[in-house]
C-alpha cells in the first residue's frame, strides 16, 4: 500500500445513525495523527455531522460519494489506506466499495450481518484481496466480533494450558439490553427477499458452513445433545418447543430460546477456524441459544421467544406480511434514544469441552448498547486496528478475529469490554 494515500481512515455513511455515533467516536479517541475523512452523498448533511463533534474533527475533509457508483469508490479506496463503512443493507450498496477496496490494496471493515452478502464478497474479492494484501474484513460492529474474538480467546486458552482443541461449545446470551437496529431489520428483508426468489441462494443460506473457504473438509452438521428431559408443565412443553429450537440445557440447567444472531455468527465463528487451518478443532461444534431461565416460566419464554422469532423470519418470507412489518419495525437510519443507549448492555458466555473434556467458561461482557454505542465502539476500533496496529500481514476475506485478533481485544479491554476465560 502507497505511504502516500491522502487519508488513514475514510468513514462512509457517516451520516446515518451508527455512522454519526462511529464518527463521534474517532473524533474522541482517534490519534491526532491519524488523517481522516467522512463521506456520505450529501455535502451538506455530512458537514451538520462534522459540527456537531469534538474539536478534533473540524478539519476532517468531507467526501461525495454514492456508493453503487464503481468509479467513484474505486478512487475513494485509492485515497486511503483504510475504509470503514456502515452503509446497507451490503448486499444491495456494499459490494462495489468491497472489490474496490480489494483491488487498491485497500483495508476495509464494515458491519454487515448478510450471510449472502459475505458469501457474495468471497467468492467476488478473497482472491484479489490475498494478491494485494487488503484486509477486507466484514462484520465488526455486535455482528458478529464478541462471538468471533469470544471464541477465539477460549481456543487460545485451551491450547496454551495442553488441553487439545474445542469440541462442544456453546455461546449463551445471558443479558441483551439495548434498541433493536433499522439498518439490522432492513438487511433481514433483503436477505429474504433474495433467498426467497432464488432456490440456489436459499441453500447458500440454510449452509451452516457455507462460509468455509474448503466446504469439502467440513464436518456434518450435528445438535448439541439435549440430555435428560424436565418433568412436570416444563415437560409437557418440551416437544413442541423442540420443534421451534427451543430446548433445556442440561449443563446449565436452563431453558434456551435460539438466538436470532445465530445463523450468520456462527458462519463467520467456523470460518474463523477453517482460515486457521481449523486450530479450533475438528471436532470444534459451535452453536448459540439465548438463556430464557429455570423451571416452567423459562420454558414458557423459550416457546414464546421462538414463536416472535419464527413470526419475524416467516413474516420477512413473503411480500404482503413484510409490507405489514415494514409499518411497525424501525427503519434504516433510525436509533433508540440516548437513554435507551446510555442503559444498554449484554453479557455472554462461551462454554466448551476441549478434546480432554476440560471444561473453560469465556465471559464476553460490555456496559454498552450493543447494536449502537457498542457497536460504534467495536466498528471505530477495528478500523483504527487497521490503520495503526501490526497484524498479520494476509490479505484475504477476513473475519475480526484472524485479521485483527488480540490487537483488537487489547483496544476493546481499554474501553471496558471484558473477555475473560476461567477453567471450570
Amino acid at each position: 500500500m502507497s505511504p502516500t494515500r491522502e487519508f488513514d481512515l475514510v468513514l462512509v455513511g457517516a451520516t446515518g445513525f451508527v455512522g454519526r455515533l462511529t464518527a463521534a467516536h474517532l473524533a474522541e479517541h482517534a490519534p491526532t495523527s491519524v488523517r481522516i475523512a467522512l463521506a456520505g452523498r450529501s455535502e451538506s448533511r455530512l458537514a451538520d455531522v462534522r459540527s456537531s463533534l469534538p474539536d478534533a474533527a473540524a478539519d476532517w475533509p468531507l467526501l461525495v460519494v454514492d456508493t453503487t457508483d464503481s468509479a467513484a469508490v474505486a478512487d475513494l479506496a485509492a485515497r486511503t489506506r483504510v475504509v470503514v463503512t456502515t452503509v446497507g443493507p451490503y448486499a444491495k450498496l456494499g459490494m462495489p466499495l468491497a472489490s474496490a477496496c480489494a483491488a487498491a490494496g485497500t483495508h476495509y471493515a464494515d458491519l454487515t450481518g448478510e450471510v449472502l452478502f459475505v458469501r457474495d464478497s468471497i467468492e467476488a474479492n478473497h482472491a484479489e484481496a490475498e494478491r494485494t494484501g487488503a484486509k477486507i474484513v466484514h462484520s465488526c460492529g455486535f455482528d458478529s466480533i464478541p462471538s468471533d474474538l469470544g471464541v477465539w480467546k477460549t481456543a487460545q486458552r485451551v491450547a496454551a494450558d495442553g488441553e487439545g482443541t474445542l469440541g462442544e461449545t456453546l455461546l449463551h446470551v445471558r443479558t441483551l439490553r439495548g434498541g433493536v437496529s433499522g439498518g439490522t431489520i432492513d438487511s433481514m428483508r433483503q436477505q429474504a427477499i433474495e433467498s426467497g426468489a432464488d432456490p440456489a441462494r436459499r441453500r447458500a443460506v440454510s449452509d451452516p458452513y457455507g462460509l468455509s473457504p474448503d466446504r469439502e473438509a467440513e464436518p456434518p452438521s450435528r445438535n448439541r445433545p439435549s440430555g435428560p428431559k424436565p418433568s412436570g408443565i416444563a415437560g409437557a412443553l418440551s416437544k413442541a418447543q423442540a420443534l421451534s429450537g427451543t430446548r433445556f440445557d442440561e449443563v446449565t440447567q436452563r431453558w434456551v430460546a435460539p438466538f436470532f444472531m445465530a445463523s450468520f455468527n456462527t458462519r463467520i465463528v467456523r470460518r474463523s477456524n477453517a482460515l486457521t487451518h481449523w486450530s479450533y478443532g475438528r471436532e470444534f461444534r459451535y452453536d448459540e441459544v439465548m438463556d430464557t431461565g429455570r423451571g416452567s416460566m423459562g420454558a414458557v419464554k423459550a416457546g414464546l421467544t421462538s414463536a416472535v422469532l419464527g413470526g419475524l423470519f416467516a413474516g420477512m418470507s413473503t411480500a404482503p406480511t413484510r409490507s405489514v412489518l415494514d409499518r411497525v419495525l424501525p427503519k434504516p437510519g433510525e436509533g433508540p434514544s440516548e437513554d435507551t443507549q446510555a442503559k444498554g448492555r449484554f453479557v455472554m458466555e462461551v462454554e466448551t469441552t476441549a478434546t480432554t473434556g476440560a471444561r473453560y467458561r469465556t465471559k464476553v461482557a460490555a456496559p454498552y448498547d450493543p447494536g449502537y454505542s457498542g457497536t460504534a465502539i467495536m466498528l471505530g476500533q477495528a478500523g483504527l486496528s487497521l490503520v495503526q496496529d501490526e497484524l498479520d500481514p494476509r490479505g484475504g476475506v477476513l473475519t475480526p478475529a484472524v485479521a485483527l485478533g488480540d490487537a483488537l481485544v487489547g483496544r476493546l479491554e481499554g474501553f471496558d469490554f471484558e473477555f475473560c476465560t476461567i477453567r471450570r
